[in-house]
């Protein structure tokens, strides 16, 4: 009842993010449903069948991507101050968010299977549309219900499994560092509490000035140590005399202790997935190459291989862990030899946000590495793909951008402060305008040839 009443009363761009969550859950659903009546039209043909359902784990990804977007951007499950004291807490908002996404999702895929019966003929009795092959929606024969609904299913389920990951809940306190190991003498057992430098014992002299110790002085240390303990109880027992009693003291209020809550801290920026994306990169480029010179270009209307749908997941994969070692990179580059305020202030602004904007920077460079291939591929074939590949490869390219574009009005949101400090202090809008400009000019010219050598890696095998 929460999540249909915060859904009610949010905002006009909130709406229309969640409206694009239930279209890409939609055109999913129905691309699933494709798949499976054209197992029901070709029970010969299981292999065939298979493929088509991989692939339309492309689609299924990329929606499930696009509602974890949209779900961190939603202010209405955004953990405040206060809310706790009413049963409001972070777990509590992380099961609205979900729950709120399953609900924009299921409404998409009861809007595939509509779409699917109406494409049928099902809804209406009248003849089957002609703007799908009728072998993938099985005209004639019976859908199995309970694969309907299986498949119907994945993409709230996985979508609202993904959101309770993202938003679960955190110890804001940073974690205890665990304390560096001494180096003890050779053949010293545990972890001592005194470190002792690297080669102490065996320096010279080191175990020698205990024994030039003098004998008077070895007498008297059991005097002086008894002297030392008799000051220390005359001391115990003037501060026990100064010690206000209980009734004394109950007069008095005791003072509060400060509060020691803090405020979660900044993730740090860490750039050390960027050689993980680089290997698994060059691991997807190779699997596209073995598999582009085992079979070559698939022909007209038929999908690629299972080899090619796993490489291309490897190089999108490789991409997002690089991208925001590759935006800090950007950020870097930015303030070196001498900056201005203008570079400055874009750099800064990169190597803060490149964790939430590096990794759809990634993907969307995948992908635009993806479509380079297909026009290079079958530019002098023509169209090779149907509708269904079209669409696939449509929601695909919009549930990317639409992600990259959500992660921006995150990252705008996350540094409005700062922004509204700059006006104060006297920094012209202008100045703002140019630093995005700049931001964007500089993600241009590091990605840019980025996707062209990663297209033409991958087409290279499939000219042959």
């Amino acid at each position: 009842m929460l999540a249909l009443r915060l859904t009610r009363t949010a905002h006009l761009a909130v709406h229309l993010r969640r409206l694009l969550v239930a279209v890409a859950s939609a055109g999913t659903g129905f691309l699933l449903l494709c798949a499976l009546g054209h197992a029901l039209s070709h029970p010969d043909a299981p292999g065939a069948s298979a493929l088509r359902l991989a692939w339309c784990a492309a689609p299924l990804a990329a929606a499930v991507y696009l509602a974890v977007a949209v779900a961190r951007t939603d202010p209405g499950t955004r953990p405040r101050s206060g809310l706790s004291a009413i049963g409001l807490g972070p777990g509590r908002l992380m099961a609205v968010s979900a729950t709120t996404t399953a609900l924009s999702a299921s409404l998409g895929s009861v809007a595939a299977l509509l779409v699917f019966l109406h494409l049928r003929g099902d809804l209406t009795g009248g003849r089957p549309s002609g703007r799908v092959a009728a072998d993938a929606l099985a005209v004639g024969q019976s859908l199995p219900a309970p694969a309907v609904l299986t498949l119907l299913v994945l993409v709230p389920a996985f979508a609202s499994a993904a959101v309770a990951h993202t938003l679960r809940p955190r110890d804001p306190r940073p974690a205890a560092a665990a304390a560096p190991r001494g180096y003890g003498r050779f053949g010293a057992y545990g972890w001592g509490k005194a470190r002792e430098t690297f080669g102490a014992y065996g320096r010279f002299g080191a175990r020698t000035a205990a024994a030039t110790v003098p004998a008077d002085s070895r007498a008297a240390a059991p005097a002086a140590g008894h002297t030392a303990v008799g000051t220390l109880q005359a001391r115990v027992s003037d501060l026990q005399t100064s010690t206000p009693s209980p009734s004394d003291a109950a007069p008095h209020a005791p003072e509060a202790e400060p509060d020691t809550a803090t405020e979660p801290t900044p993730r740090p920026q860490n750039t050390t997935a960027l050689p993980w994306g680089i290997a698994v990169l060059t691991a997807g480029l190779t699997v596209e190459t073995y598999t582009g010179n085992a079979a070559g270009a698939p022909a007209p209307g038929t999908a690629p291989s299972a080899g090619v749908l796993i490489g291309w997941a490897l190089t999108a994969l490789g991409l997002a862990l690089a991208g925001p070692g590759l935006t800090h990179l950007c950020g870097r580059l930015l303030q070196a030899a001498r900056p201005g305020a203008l570079r400055l202030l874009a750099g800064r602004v990169l190597m803060e946000e490149s964790q939430r904007v590096g990794r759809p920077l990634g993907v969307v460079a995948a992908v635009a590495a993806a479509a380079y291939v297909t026009t290079t591929v079958y530019d002098g074939d023509g169209p090779a793909f149907g509708p269904l590949s079209a669409l696939g490869a449509l929601l695909v390219a919009g549930c990317t951008v639409a992600t990259l574009l959500t992660a921006a009005v995150e990252a705008r949101h996350a540094r409005a402060d700062t922004t509204e400090a700059l006006l104060r202090l006297g920094a012209p809008p202008s100045t703002l305008r140019a630093a995005a400009g700049v931001r964007a000019a500089a993600l241009l010219a590091v990605f840019g040839p980025l996707v062209l050598i990663v297209a033409v890696l991958a087409a290279l095998p499939l000219d042959h």
